[in-house]
């Protein structure tokens, strides 16, 4: 009966498994497809197998293909990772290790920022930005993720340092070892599965980022993959669908590898910081 009931278990998982993963099989599928095809069609198996799906996509608009939108969405997606990870590890520490005044009504102010609406920044951001002169550049999105422009992060690294022993601080500083040694050669490589969780949920953010980037970004020569994507639609009336599913499959597939290589530190980076604290 035990054996029963765990074969009736994993087939139940296999089956929603399936229904899961069946839409993002579709697309694949459909990548192959005649747009006769696709709107008739929710099959797997093309009934008539066209291969200039990916191409033709590649193309793009004609004048950029899409090896400049995927160059544009790395140029963005990158600094602004690397930003977030640096600000919200030296900004988690300064809150855990240090004392300093009013830091408890910082710190509640930070974490604060993280319920105001995204629609109530819009407008505040857009017109600072307008007046630095950063509109139709990355710069909206780099430069507040190198001074700490994303509280969520700054709050996941807040709780993970912690739950590290104060001890290893006091040890460290018996060794010789200043506030900055103590930080990047005893707490970071603690920090390691935390790090791993802020840069991949900062960079499918990032990646999957189209309203923000259709905000800032004016010039199709600076527009990322999704923007280069809503563009292909509305490039004219006759929308190839199968190239459009082939590119999106095509943007997919950096978050897609990104987090199955990560896999392992990105689940327990979730689990500790949830735990500790």
């Amino acid at each position: 009966m035990k054996n029963l009931s765990k074969i009736g278990a994993y087939l139940v998982l296999i089956v929603f498994g399936f229904i899961m993963i069946y839409p993002l099989l579709w697309m694949a599928a459909a990548s192959f497809r005649s747009n006769a095809e696709i709107y008739t069609s929710i099959g797997l198996i093309p009934k008539r197998v066209i291969w200039d799906g990916f191409v033709e996509g590649w193309k793009g608009s004609g004048q950029f293909t899409f090896g400049t939108f995927y160059a544009n969405s790395f140029l963005l997606v990158v600094p602004t990772v690397i930003g977030t990870v640096v600000s919200s590890v030296l900004v988690a520490y300064g809150f855990t290790r240090f004392q300093f005044p009013l830091k408890k009504v910082l710190l509640a102010v930070m974490i604060a920022t993280l319920m105001l609406p995204h629609a109530v920044l819009i407008i505040p951001r857009y017109l600072l930005f307008r007046n630095f002169g950063w509109l139709d550049s990355y710069l909206p999105f780099v430069v507040p993720a190198f001074l700490g422009g994303y509280p969520f992060f700054i709050f996941m690294m807040v709780q993970f340092i912690r739950g590290l022993p104060s001890e290893l601080d006091e040890s460290a500083k018996i060794d010789g070892c200043n506030s900055f040694t103590i930080l990047t050669r005893i707490l970071m490589p603690l920090c390691k599965p935390a790090l791993f969780s802020v840069s991949i949920i900062q960079f499918i953010w990032l990646w999957n980022e189209f309203f923000n980037t259709l905000i800032y970004v004016n010039s199709v020569s600076k527009f990322t993959l999704q923007l280069a994507l809503r563009m292909s639609i509305d490039a004219t009336y006759d929308i190839q669908w199968n190239q459009i599913m082939a590119m999106s499959l095509l943007t997919m597939l950096p978050c897609m590898i990104i987090f199955f290589l990560a896999q392992k530190h990105f689940v327990e980076g979730i689990s500790t910081t949830g735990l500790k604290g």
